[in-house]
């Protein structure tokens, strides 16, 4: 299974705050936010190990955000440098955007 298998990223909720996980074997890769009100959420972090780096880890962490939020009907706000260099490459995300 590949890192953008939907299957092997893990939604968290912890109230105000969450994550998606990708996990294999020891090491896990992260997407954190935090919600926004009832409408935004801010992607604050995104930490992916050396042994996932190259592999799309990273960006499969950002499209799941992207698909959660126009399930939800959220815009996203991408605080996180690498998810905003991530949206820049994607001009079809736009309407997730936070204005």
């Amino acid at each position: 299974m590949s890192a953008d298998d939907p299957m092997q990223i893990e939604y968290e909720d912890f109230g105000g705050k969450g994550r998606y996980l990708y996990r294999l074997d020891a090491h896990e890769a992260e997407l954190t936010f935090t919600k926004a009100g009832t409408g935004k959420i801010i992607i604050d972090h995104t930490e992916v190990p050396k042994v996932f780096r190259g592999r799309g880890v990273g960006e499969a962490l950002v499209t799941h955000a992207v698909a959660d939020a126009r399930k939800k009907g959220v815009k996203i706000i991408p605080l996180c440098p690498f998810t905003a260099s991530v949206f820049r490459k994607h001009p079809e995300w736009q309407d997730v955007l936070a204005d």
